[in-house]
């Protein structure tokens, strides 16, 4: 089964932060949907969502997340581990194969270390240290990979994960508008746009 995710999402991590960018364009097959989409979702004080697929989709998976969170804080006294939040995310994808979520999601948080999991159709999911999904990616990742070193600064990592997703906003038509950026760190998200120009 061939899916079409039109839409282009980055991360990558630091030392201090987990970065993930994302356009604002919502396509429907070669029609331009929307212009102003929020595809970077917030599913707890320490762990976004990056999205590409469809968004009823993403709005019931994003909810399942902020439940787990807030029922493992409730009973534990603590932040749910990221890879707890992955792992749970994974299963239930899989759980549903049969009758598939149609989306592709970049997790990015922070417990004792930044964080970043690309989480596939069906569930399968990896830890990495960059990843792009969405039509977009691989003129994404190509950029990514070309720059990226463990050692980044901070503005460094943004300043690459906007130049990446710029990139795509230039040859992929389903990519476009402005660019949203979460930062995870120990101390919190901090969220801010960019032009895509």
């Amino acid at each position: 089964m061939k899916v079409l995710r039109g839409t282009t999402t980055v991360g990558l991590v630091t030392k201090t932060a987990a970065v993930v960018a994302a356009d604002r364009r919502a396509s429907s097959g070669t029609y331009v949907a929307h212009k102003a989409v929020k595809k970077i979702v917030k599913v707890a004080d320490h762990a976004v969502l990056t999205t590409a697929g469809l968004v009823a989709d993403t709005q019931i998976l994003a909810s399942l997340l902020r439940i787990k969170s807030a029922e493992y804080s409730l009973v534990n006294k603590t932040r749910i581990p990221v890879k707890a939040l992955a792992s749970y995310l994974s299963l239930v994808l899989n759980t549903y194969k049969y009758s598939p979520f149609i989306v592709q999601f970049i997790l990015a948080g922070y417990d004792d270390r930044p964080r970043l999991y690309n989480i596939e159709f069906f569930g399968d999911y990896f830890e990495e240290l960059y990843t792009a999904t969405g039509s977009g990616s691989p003129i994404a990742i190509g950029v990514i990979e070309s720059e990226y070193s463990e050692n980044l600064s901070e503005e460094r990592a943004v300043e690459l994960a906007v130049k990446a997703v710029r990139s795509s906003i230039k040859r992929d038509v389903f990519t476009g508008e402005a660019i949203d950026v979460a930062v995870v760190r120990a101390s919190g998200i901090e969220e801010f746009s960019y032009r895509a120009g």
